[in-house]
């Protein structure tokens, strides 16, 4: 995918003046710079395009990397219908996964991890090998993966009060990537029944005192969460064997001060009920 994205952003770079609005490298410097600091970031690619967004990106991955190591895999926002409307698109966005991101079970974290710090009860497919690329259903893309892992993911908004979060500047800045909790992985042995569990499941995310803060079904993911992956797919990403693909969130995101403590997430239908869960610390 780095290779698409620095592609777009040649042909963008090399496009009139009038119509390039790739982020310059100074403005990636400074939202760099913010996001290590954890304070607020002024918004990249603000009235710009899609295209020029994923130029943007393509930048800033090749400043993140020393922050987060090298790119993991891959992650779908705005997944469901309702975060869709708010946002005014009628598709997800796309961003990447770093290596140095992916915490285990039970990690506790600072509860200011990020600038702006959100919780999401989310979901990780592993890659088996590059099968996955020529599939055309869920049930043929989980054909071509390893194992499902229960994922919370921990994104940072990271921009400052007044500043536009809008699709555009969702994806300049990478939707929001910083840390997130692996479950144990679920091994797919059967690809049909899968796809039919995870489309079926229920997925509850509880805070720290047991209330119930998410809970949806499987299908609340774009019908089923393996077609994030099919529409990452559909957007030029080339997976390979290992690769993590975060299918987005399965409700709405919450700040960690107003989770009591930390959250677990319940995957009810999916082969032991998995769970994964994380605590903050102040």
């Amino acid at each position: 995918m780095l290779k698409s994205l620095l592609s777009a952003c040649a042909i963008t770079l090399a496009a009139p003046a009038a119509w390039a609005a790739c982020a310059s490298d100074a403005e990636v410097a400074a939202f760099v710079e913010s996001y290590a600091a954890k304070t607020p970031a002024k918004a990249l690619a603000a009235g710009a395009s899609m295209a020029d967004a994923l130029c943007t990106q393509a930048k800033l991955v090749l400043s993140m990397e020393p922050h987060l190591g090298a790119v993991a895999g891959y992650k779908a926002g705005l997944t469901s219908r309702p975060a869709q409307e708010r946002f005014g698109t009628d598709e997800p966005v796309q961003g990447l996964l770093y290596e140095n991101m992916m915490l285990q079970d039970g990690a506790t974290v600072d509860v200011r991890w990020g600038a702006v710090p959100m919780v999401e009860a989310d979901l990780v497919l592993v890659v088996k090998d590059a099968g996955i690329n020529t599939a055309e259903t869920p049930e043929e893309s989980l054909a071509h993966t390893a194992a499902i892992r229960p994922f919370i993911e921990l994104p940072d908004l990271a921009l400052a009060k007044g500043e536009p979060i809008t699709p555009v500047t969702i994806t300049a800045m990478g939707v929001g990537a910083r840390l997130g909790v692996l479950g144990s992985p679920v091994a797919v042995e059967e690809p049909a029944a899968m796809a039919r569990m995870l489309e079926e499941m229920t997925v509850t995310m509880h805070d720290g005192a047991g209330d119930v803060l998410v809970q949806a079904p499987g299908r609340a993911v774009l019908g089923n969460p393996v077609n994030s992956a099919l529409w990452l797919r559909s957007k030029g990403i080339v997976f390979k064997a290992g690769d993590l693909i975060s299918v987005g969130s399965f409700g709405p995101l919450f700040p960690p001060q107003k989770t009591k403590g930390g959250v677990s997430v319940t995957y009810q239908g999916l082969p032991g009920n998995p769970t994964v869960s994380v605590s903050f610390a102040e």
